[in-house]
């Protein structure tokens, strides 16, 4: 090939010039620093939120326990006031023995039913439950007297409300492990009988003839036996409550007893032997409901069962 045409095709190779390639380049470093720019800010952004989602979080948690606490001040404030009248009369020791005993919503029913029927009436209970603070309120017109258990403290009365309601402490001595022995006693004594008249004379053991005056010049309407709590061997049993309920019940026109805890032996057995089956109205749960008709002139309680009296060793 001719050195003419060589040197013809040399500008051809130096097609574009080097500053067009160049623009791109310049305009990489911009972006990046754009980008880097905005990476950071949202960083910020996310530290930004993190104590501000941790702060609302802790808010709510704090508006939650104050719900909770308000809720449980008031249930306490409520349950509290339900025991303040009993706290007068009761040391703490007896109140939280007592509350093994408390009456289930089936149970205190039958109680509210009858009293609601009976109303305005005369209603002596042995023993004592915050619930029945609520029959006080449902027998406006009548009297209410309660008989607490309280070996720590003298016999004293207080009046709780002005619906003539009245809580006496009384010391009840005699107890569980003692009921055999008793029932054998009225069983074979003729003192122990039924007539109300000769209770607080009577030298029968299981009278209670120490009780206010009030107990024994009333005619009760209805007689509720829950105390004492004979929960134990050692602890006071209910054999005096039960009979003397069932003596006091005979006056008048008769009264309508309620004993409960009926599922232990002592209740089960001083209720079938002085308050009589022939006068078993109503049961619900530990609850029987008798209802005895006034016998002044009454020797014997109800008549002998001798299958029961002879198998009676063997329980007790």
């Amino acid at each position: 090939m001719p050195p003419s045409d060589i040197l013809h095709f040399r500008p051809l190779v130096q097609f574009s010039p080097p500053h067009t390639t160049t623009q791109a380049q310049e305009n990489q470093p911009f972006i990046f620093h754009k980008y880097q720019k905005i990476t950071k800010e949202m960083n910020l952004t996310k530290k930004k939120l993190i104590p501000i989602l941790v702060l609302f979080l802790s808010i709510i948690s704090i508006l939650r326990i104050l719900s909770l606490t308000i809720k449980t001040t008031s249930s306490f404030s409520t349950s509290t006031s339900s025991f303040s009248s009993y706290n007068k009369v009761s040391s703490h020791k007896h109140e939280s023995s007592n509350i093994t005993t408390i009456l289930k919503e089936k149970e205190f029913k039958v109680l509210k039913n009858l009293i609601s029927l009976k109303s305005p009436c005369n209603i002596l209970i042995f023993g004592f439950q915050p619930q029945f603070l609520i029959l006080s309120s449902m027998n406006e017109g009548g009297d209410i007297v309660f008989l607490v258990d309280n070996h720590d403290k003298p016999t004293n009365m207080v009046t709780t409300n002005s619906n003539n309601t009245q809580v006496h402490n009384f010391n009840y001595n005699v107890p569980t492990k003692e009921a055999y022995k008793l029932l054998k006693h009225a069983r074979n004594n003729h003192e122990c009988g039924p007539n109300p008249i000769y209770l607080q004379t009577s030298k029968c053991k299981l009278a209670l003839k120490n009780l206010p005056a009030i107990v024994y010049e009333k005619n009760w309407d209805v007689i509720v036996v829950d105390g004492p709590n004979g929960d134990s061997t050692e602890s006071p049993g209910r054999m005096s409550s039960i009979y003397t309920a069932s003596v006091l019940a005979r006056g008048g026109n008769g009264s309508d007893v309620i004993v409960h805890d009926v599922d232990r032996m002592v209740e089960k057995w001083f209720s079938w032997e002085f308050l009589c089956d022939e006068n078993l109205l109503y049961s619900k749960g530990k609850l029987w409901h008798f209802r005895i008709r006034g016998h002044l002139n009454s020797t014997t309680f109800c008549p002998v069962t001798t299958e029961r009296r002879g198998s009676s060793n063997s329980e007790f």
